[in-house]
């Protein structure tokens, strides 16, 4: 059974975002939670609105609510939030979008940790600390892939195959164009040897993740954000944990 987190200043979700109503299980805040996270930001300034989708990314699976403006929702899905929806969204539109969220983040792990580097599954993007890379879909998608097998080569055909969606290759040098600004970009950011091309062919992470435990860590945020956030505002207190 499907279950999520509410975050308002009332304690129970209103009528027409109740999903409740359609057989999901409200969770009440205790242990560990890894669930879809409803909030109501209608009574928020902007500014909250933002520090919330943005808290260290947080807001992995955090849908919000109440927001009027397209431009404010873009720039709140470019922040971190999984979804961001207008007053008037129905409870069958909000399902739908909850349990693709849901579904999404079960199938894979949203987060790796390359080097210095977080790749971020949901976002196509990798970030050091708090700044983004921008990077391009298939540069992105070529350094997920060779954070695959770290350390090991992945060859050009592999590349085009996997990340390109190619079964024959092209007479264009895409591959290489696409390894040289993802290099360029990383060295931007400190990680400009991450990616080596191999003596026999195609490419290697130099650097892989550094264990398992950077990626448990980002979770154990995630998770204790979300209990954090399972309190009623003011929104500062969701934030600092108070």
């Amino acid at each position: 059974m499907a279950t999520f987190g509410w975050v308002a200043a009332g304690r129970d979700p209103p009528w027409q975002w109740d999903l409740q109503r359609l057989g999901w299980t409200l969770c009440a805040g205790e242990g560990h939670c890894g669930h879809v996270l409803l909030i109501d930001a209608r009574g928020l300034a902007a500014g909250e609105r933002e520090a919330i989708a943005a808290a260290a990314g947080r807001a992995w699976r955090l849908l919000m609510l109440g927001v009027e403006q397209p431009d404010e929702r873009a720039a709140l899905l470019t922040l971190g939030c999984a979804e961001v929806l207008p007053s008037d969204a129905g409870l069958r539109e909000l399902e739908a979008r909850a349990r693709r969220v849901d579904e999404m983040f079960g199938m894979l792990p949203r987060w790796r940790a390359v080097g210095p580097l977080t790749l971020d599954l949901f976002h196509r993007d990798a970030r050091r600390g708090g700044r983004w890379l921008a990077l391009h879909p298939r540069e992105f998608g070529v350094l997920w892939r060779l954070a695959d097998v770290p350390g090991k080569r992945v060859t050009k055909g592999q590349l085009l195959r996997e990340v390109w969606r190619l079964n024959h290759e092209p007479e264009t040098n895409s591959v290489e164009v696409h390894v040289s600004r993802l290099r360029s970009k990383l060295a931007e950011f400190g990680c400009g040897r991450l990616v080596a091309t191999d003596p026999a062919g195609g490419y290697r992470l130099i650097d892989g993740p550094s264990s398992t435990l950077a990626a448990e860590a980002a979770e154990e945020d995630a998770l204790d954000a979300c209990l954090r956030c399972h309190r009623p505002w003011p929104a500062e207190a969701a934030l600092e944990g108070g």
